[in-house]
């Protein structure tokens, strides 16, 4: 007996349709809208560099695809609306959104995992109390309000329509805090609670709401913390973070493919307010 394959054939299919990807030009996200250009998905690139953003679309159009570039700072209300305006005017309002702008930078980090009496005597700084707020907050801002205000701009037409996804990016360090990274982990931790909070209050109206998880994935804005910068080898904290991925490696964007995928297309209908952990097993080993 031959098993029906055509039936399941469409449950992935996501051509023809239209996605706005935020942060495209980087690495985790332009590959993200690489796969969906080419997955016939007419992709809207918009990055916070113009230059970045037209050459990732330039890579879709090569490639096959339909894709247009827009230069965007997501934490800017009157550009978002503007570009809201033009996708809507070439494509029509999006089917898909994918929250990817965000990151790390050491305004928002510690100098040291732990906070001891010889740092606060000597004045050797490094610790919570030497955070500057303007650091913590552009950090928060960017991966907190860098996703709640693109979704402000891009979902209503989704809503309006009564269908639609939208796979925001949080972190392992929304699960259990980084050492270091508070800024960063408590930013993610809002997008995680803000994905559920949003998943039920669009649930009536058909757009789904989800959220990645990744783990460590090398990219330009986590350098500084895990390659030493003389030896250009691992630091201390890198090869903790490889001993605690059960897998043994660091992430690379297209292992974050096959979930974006799914959680796009109807084959996961039923599936709001989720956060899915792509770590390479990290959240789930202990000792």
């Amino acid at each position: 007996m031959s098993f029906p394959t055509k039936r399941y054939a469409g449950m992935f299919d996501l051509s023809g349709r239209t996605a706005v990807v935020t942060g495209g030009g980087g690495a985790l996200c332009g590959t993200m809208a690489q796969c969906l250009g080419e997955l016939g998905v007419k992709v809207a690139v918009l990055d916070l560099r113009l230059e970045k953003a037209e050459e990732r679309a330039a890579s879709i159009r090569n490639a096959g695809g339909e894709a247009g570039a827009f230069a965007c700072d997501v934490l800017d209300e009157k550009e978002l609306g503007a570009c809201a305006g033009s996708i809507a005017g070439m494509w029509g309002a999006p089917d898909f959104l994918v929250n990817g702008a965000g990151g790390n930078a050491p305004g928002g980090t510690t100098a040291e995992e732990f906070l001891e009496r010889e740092m606060l005597r000597d004045d050797k700084g490094g610790g919570f109390f030497d955070l500057g707020l303007e650091g913590f907050s552009k950090v928060f801002d960017l991966n907190f309000l860098g996703t709640v205000l693109p979704t402000k701009a891009f979902s209503r037409g989704m809503v309006e329509r009564g269908k639609g996804s939208i796979v925001n990016m949080s972190s392992m360090s929304a699960i259990t805090p980084l050492t270091k990274t508070s800024a960063y982990s408590s930013a993610k931790a809002a997008v995680t609670n803000f994905t559920r909070w949003l998943a039920v209050h669009f649930s009536h109206l058909g757009v789904r709401v989800n959220a990645l998880a990744p783990g460590f994935f090398m990219t330009e804005q986590l350098r500084f913390m895990y390659v030493d910068r003389e030896t250009g080898g691992p630091t201390p904290r890198a090869k903790k973070v490889l001993a605690h991925t059960p897998m043994g490696r660091y992430g690379e964007p297209q292992d974050l493919l096959g979930a974006l995928v799914w959680l796009l297309s109807d084959s996961s209908s039923f599936v709001t307010g989720s956060v899915i952990p792509i770590d390479g097993g990290f959240s789930s080993y202990t000792i």
